[in-house]
């Protein structure tokens, strides 16, 4: 790794940090609990460049490394998980198959929309019974014509409800396993396309995930991604780099409960408490020896053992010295 790339990264890192922190953290609590596509917030990660992260200039996008960009998945995820997956799989699900797979084409028409947040990608794989066995898919893709059409069910699909550009997985030779599955570019709204069940999840629930149903969705031709019987080798490429994008989530989600933990340590706060507690016992005690006069120091008075007492916790559990400099140290910082 080269000093220079080292010291571009830490430049994006720092842009998307202070980007999250401004634009992003604020309204993640009202996103989440309001279970809503966060709309205003995924404009303003267009408009920085994030959604095009991967893609490249050319094609209107920031044409950014792969480091980069999971930086970038890293920071957002550490304020938002929700827009943190959401923008990995717009990048890593939807921009990339077609950058890699699509036709000049489909690239000069879809990844430009995509860049710029006029399209939110959605990747469509997973049905009630086909999971991790792709092979088992049962959505088919018929050619009638210039079109194919599809029927089927698709469900737990990412920004499902809210997606204009959806790489749909179906089978052109339902008895070809795994062979025969090839990949769509369906926009949306389309005829015959609905929006099933929406989820009501256990967490990112700004990342609204549904059930799809296609009921015989007319799909141009040239909106299929790859060739016929491509479509295994096209989702399985395409999730490599989607993992790679919730493993970055995955390490801002584990960075943002240590910073949070941090700030919910107490080392300055029980420093200044003990300081402060411990000098006023210390000075009580002193005014009561002293109110006593003579009496104050024979031990047959409660307040020569109070003074006694009280010396100690000037100096157990670290002295106020010490106390002084965690103070002083955390103030400096």
């Amino acid at each position: 790794m080269s000093a220079e790339m080292s010291e571009r990264w830490d430049m994006i890192r720092s842009a998307a940090r202070e980007f999250a922190e401004r634009e992003i953290k604020p309204f993640a609590r009202e996103h989440d609990e309001r279970g809503e596509f966060p709309w205003p917030v995924m404009k303003k990660i267009a408009e920085v460049g994030y959604l095009g992260a991967l893609i490249p200039e050319e094609y209107g996008g920031s044409g950014l490394d792969a480091v980069s960009y999971l930086i970038i998945i890293e920071e957002i995820s550490k304020v938002c998980a929700s827009t943190g997956v959401i923008t990995s799989v717009h990048n890593s699900l939807v921009a990339g198959p077609i950058m890699k797979y699509g036709t000049e084409e489909q690239k000069r028409k879809y990844l430009p929309q995509l860049a710029k947040g006029e399209r939110i990608g959605a990747f469509a794989a997973t049905e009630p019974e086909a999971g991790s066995d792709l092979g088992a898919l049962k959505t088919t893709a018929e050619k009638k014509g210039d079109v194919y059409v599809l029927n089927g069910q698709k469900t737990f699909i990412t920004s499902g409800k809210d997606a204009g550009l959806i790489v749909v997985f179906a089978k052109t030779d339902p008895k070809a396993g795994h062979r025969g599955i090839s990949a769509f570019l369906v926009e949306s709204p389309r005829e015959g396309l609905e929006v099933g069940n929406v989820f009501n999840k256990m967490g990112i629930n700004a990342n609204v995930v549904t059930e799809l149903y296609f009921k015989d969705v007319e799909v141009p031709a040239e909106n299929l991604l790859g060739e016929e019987g491509q479509g295994f080798k096209i989702a399985l490429s395409s999730l490599d780099g989607g993992r790679l994008g919730i493993a970055a989530q995955s390490i801002g989600i584990a960075q943002a409960a240590l910073q949070e933990s941090i700030n919910y340590r107490f080392t300055v706060e029980a420093a200044m408490a003990k300081m402060f507690a411990s000098d006023t016992a210390m000075f009580a005690a002193d005014r009561a020896v002293q109110i006593h006069g003579g009496y104050g120091y024979i031990k047959d008075y409660t307040v020569e053992r109070l003074f006694r007492d009280a010396r100690i916790t000037q100096i157990y559990e670290g002295t106020n010295e010490v106390m002084r400099l965690v103070i002083s140290g955390a103030l400096l910082r």
